[in-house]
């Protein structure tokens, strides 16, 4: 337990990769095979998930707290640029945006809206596109609501609005 843990208090909004932000409801002492842990309990509000993540591990799961005001102007700056779309097969770009959503960087899962963003006179979406395409937004919507103090709807409304307006530029 040599690990410095990230110092999270209750009530404090986190980020945990594979699943988004978070609410720190409760520090929880418990034995575990006869070793004593101490666990951060973070309460997902939208899956309705309870987790708990050793306070040691916090950081290697890549635990960490909102981003700052910095990181959250880079991905809506992220949001603004010209989509790439890469010609190779759908399945390893899937793979990719997955990974991309999962790393918990705000950038990346930026950089997955922009690219999957259909504006209303472009070509539909895939299922599976539009699935990626929607857990990537909930991701940035989540974390941006919870930084400005708005909900998750009023957030991707916001998200939408800048997507639309760089389409517009970029589908001249």
């Amino acid at each position: 337990m040599a690990a410095k843990a990230l110092s999270f208090v209750v009530g404090d909004y986190v980020v945990y990769p594979k699943h988004g932000v978070g609410r720190v409801v409760e520090l929880q002492s418990q034995e575990i095979a006869g070793a004593k842990l101490e666990l951060y309990v973070l309460r997902f509000e939208k899956e309705r998930m309870t987790l708990r993540v050793p306070t040691n591990k916090a950081e290697s799961v890549g635990m960490r707290k909102l981003s700052s005001n910095a990181q959250m102007a880079d991905a809506l700056a992220t949001l603004k640029g010209k989509p790439k779309v890469k010609r190779t097969m759908w399945s390893r770009r899937a793979q990719e945006y997955e990974a991309k959503i999962n790393s918990g960087d705000l950038v990346s899962i930026a950089e997955v809206v922009r690219d999957l963003f259909r504006a209303e006179d472009q070509p539909e979406q895939s299922y599976s596109e539009r699935q990626i395409f929607e857990a990537a937004t909930s991701r940035l919507a989540r974390e941006l609501a919870a930084m400005e103090a708005v909900d998750e709807p009023a957030a991707q409304v916001k998200i939408l609005d800048i997507l639309r307006a760089a389409a517009a530029i970029h589908n001249k």
